[in-house]
């Protein structure tokens, strides 16, 4: 009985034991599968804007777990998100959300063949391989964020509504090896990063309403490519020719085309690391894995060396002949009306000598009696030109400038009649490089001109002038103030840019009267993320990365509706004295610590000017304000400690709001705030996570909108939110 009950006892013993086992198992499993937090936080707040459709089966806008419950279309590695793919699935909404950016593991996203409108996201998984948008309704310009995925391989955005210019966006993208735009309504020319795709094969571009030549593709390891039905003219690249081209609807050229420029490479196509069967033979010994090592043929490096020589030649019969002529001062003066004739034999000695040995065999024969009036340089008269000259005094090569055919160059005198003289009744302002005037033409069309101080730029830099110009035309951004046009002469130098009838940032906030209405909650938000997309793509998207230097409410422009442009973009990185002038004028309050110890500026400095005019748009403060007390002068370090204090923050808010701002937006203001004015510039986000940032408290402020829209003090918070979309 007693081994009975001890059988019993160990059996209940060893149930148990599997039990808990069992249990722990299951916890375990659970674990396992939970998703990331952020990543299951991206995907409900895309099914919100999905509409929470019913073909997402286990999706949730709240809770969830998209791993552990194998939602439709995800796929996962342990707790991270690797691939969305939801093609074909009648979706639609006018966005997919703004947390896309979070999923850092998703290398594939495929929402192809579905009813999705809006604009294209503007923030996608960063580490993405293959983004498949084709076959929806997405509509507006690409996004300057797709030039940041430099893991993409395969890009489809091809079957929209796409409209605009492809900008410079392509220059990181250097694992793409698939390109489809195709079928939609983009324009312009094919930009020059374009030819940085280096691991491009396929291109689909047909049916758009593309203009200009193909030439930047001549170059690319493309294996089909399809332009078709555009506006492109020119001529085919002999170099696309050996590819599967598909070309017609276009308006090319006929007849021959124009010869390549002396020693040009034979063209070629592009080495695919395929065999092509003739890589033994002699005469063609680089035509596979030799042919990138020489550029120029034999009969190019001929052609050098016989210029070279040419040129030895010529630059030693003047030395010999200048030698020739040392004489006493009295002599050289004699000279000086005379008419140069040709020296007589025992004045050259050297000259025979040279002629005689000369390899050329080159026969100089002078000019005709009385052609030429022969005087000596003003300075140094008496001094020959022997070798010391020579070394000290190079003549310069002067740099060809192709400024672009869109910049108008403007007279002085054209200037003048549109300006008034340029008188005080049309001046815009003054800022640290120069005035700005309001020019009235007469078929109605207004610019601004900035006339460039003499300190910024002295008057004998003309040529440095025209390249200043040609770099600053080459930026093209929604939210940056447009070169038009240029004035060089008389040795002065004028930029004439678009005009902006509701003037700065700065006038609004500061110099406002009264009865002028002011800006609301909404409007400041606005204000601040289009801004913040100017420098994000000053920072990310320009090749070399562009420091503005002098980021400031009074160079925020405002167009009628509101919308920001930033002024002075490029300058103080291309004007020779920019940061001594800079410098000088410091102590406004926009000077990150950094650059008031050292003078040097970077990107980071320019993201704690951003954070000092966001500052601005809250409080509606001054930057430093010398008629307040000593503690309050300063207004980052006045602010920065209440910026974290929800009821400090209420007090700072500036009092032209009247209270009419939602809560919760103005915190999430203010944290973006106190990431942009560290002291410590390292631990300062770049400005593409302030962009994010932004997103995100204006998708909330619309989500608001929608959930508050039937009150009316609601309304009048949000009353222009949806115009944030239009500063992508």
């Amino acid at each position: 009985m007693e081994s009975v009950r001890r059988r019993k006892k160990k059996m209940m013993s060893v149930f148990l034991i599997m039990l808990e086992i069992c249990i722990l198992g299951s916890t375990f499993t659970s674990i396992n599968a939970d998703t990331d937090p952020s990543d299951a936080a991206a995907l409900q707040d895309m099914y919100s804007f999905l509409n929470q459709p019913s073909q997402l089966t286990q999706w949730s806008s709240s809770g969830g777990d998209p791993c552990g419950q194998s939602w439709k279309g995800i796929t996962c590695s342990g707790s991270r998100v690797t691939e969305i793919k939801l093609p074909g699935l009648g979706l639609s909404g006018s966005s997919i959300g703004y947390k896309l950016q979070s999923l850092t593991s998703v290398t594939n996203l495929d929402l192809s063949n579905n009813n999705l409108g809006g604009q294209l996201p503007y923030g996608v998984p960063p580490n993405v391989q293959r983004l498949n948008l084709a076959n929806n309704q997405f509509t507006g310009q690409i996004p300057w964020s797709i030039a940041q995925l430099s893991s993409l391989k395969y890009l489809n955005l091809g079957h929209n509504q796409l409209q605009g210019a492809l900008n410079d966006m392509f220059g990181q993208l250097s694992s793409l090896d698939t390109l489809d735009l195709s079928s939609n309504q983009l324009s312009g020319n094919l930009p020059q990063t374009i030819s940085s795709l280096s691991s491009i094969t396929t291109m689909y571009l047909q049916n758009n309403q593309f203009t200009g030549d193909i030439n930047v593709l001549a170059n690319l390891p493309l294996e089909n490519l399809n332009v078709a039905n555009n506006q492109f003219t020119g001529w085919v690249p002999a170099q696309l020719k050996n590819i599967n081209l598909q070309k017609d609807g276009n308006s090319w050229s006929s007849g021959p085309a124009p010869p390549p420029p002396p020693g040009t490479p034979p063209a070629t196509k592009p080495n695919h690391n395929k065999n092509s069967g003739s890589g033994n033979s002699p005469s063609n010994g680089d035509s596979s894995s030799g042919s990138k090592k020489s550029g120029i043929g034999g009969g190019g490096v001929a052609g050098i060396v016989i210029s070279i020589l040419l040129l030895g030649a010529v630059v030693a019969y003047f030395v010999v002949k200048r030698r020739s002529q040392r004489r006493p001062a009295s002599d050289v003066e004699k000279l000086d009306n005379q008419p140069f004739a040709p020296l007589t034999s025992s004045e050259v000695p050297e000259m025979k000598s040279f002629q005689t040995t000369s390899i050329m065999n080159t026969k100089f024969d002078p000019p005709p009696p009385a052609s030429i009036n022969l005087k000596p340089p003003p300075i140094d008269r008496h001094k020959s030109f022997d070798e010391e000259d020579f070394a000290k005094k190079p003549v310069p090569v002067k740099k060809a400038i192709k400024l672009p055919t869109n910049l108008t160059s403007y007279s002085i005198a054209d200037l003048q009649m549109t300006t008034g003289s340029f008188s005080v009744d049309n001046l815009l302002g003054e800022g640290s490089f120069g005035r700005v005037y309001r020019a009235q033409f007469d078929d109605g069309k207004v610019l601004a001109v900035k006339k460039l101080d003499s300190t910024a730029l002295p008057n004998e830099l003309s040529e440095e002038f025209l390249e200043i110009v040609s770099n600053i035309s080459q930026m093209h951004h929604p939210n940056v103030t447009d070169l038009v046009g240029y004035c060089a002469e008389l040795g002065q130098h004028l930029l004439i840019y678009e005009f902006h009838k509701s003037g700065s940032l700065h006038e609004f906030l500061h110099l406002s009267d009264e009865d002028s209405k002011p800006l609301t909650w909404n409007t400041r938000v606005k204000i601040a993320l289009g801004t913040a997309r100017a420098l994000e793509y000053l920072h990310e998207v320009c090749s070399p990365s562009i420091v503005h230097k002098n980021i400031k409410s009074a160079n925020i422009l405002l167009d009628a509706e509101l919308n920001p442009h930033l002024s002075d973009c490029g300058l103080a990185s291309y004007l020779p004295n920019a940061e001594q002038i800079l410098n000088q004028n410091m102590g406004s309050g926009y000077s990150a610590p950094e650059v008031a110890m050292s003078g040097q500026y970077t990107l980071k400095s320019d993201v704690y000017g951003f954070g000092v005019v966001m500052l601005e748009l809250l409080t509606g403060r001054q930057p430093f304000d010398s008629s307040k007390g000593r503690s309050e002068q300063s207004l980052v370090r006045w602010a920065t400690p209440q910026l974290h204090d929800i009821d400090a923050l209420a007090k700072m808010v500036d009092p032209a709001l009247k209270g009419l701002y939602p809560v919760k937006s103005l915190s999430r203001f203010a944290d973006v705030i106190a990431l942009c004015v560290q002291a410590e510039p390292e631990f300062r986000p770049p400005m593409s996570e302030v962009v994010q940032a932004l997103v995100r408290l204006v998708q909330r402020a619309n989500m608001s909108k929608r959930t508050f829209g039937n009150e009316h003090r609601a309304s009048q918070k949000f009353d222009d939110a949806d115009a944030y979309e239009n500063t992508s």
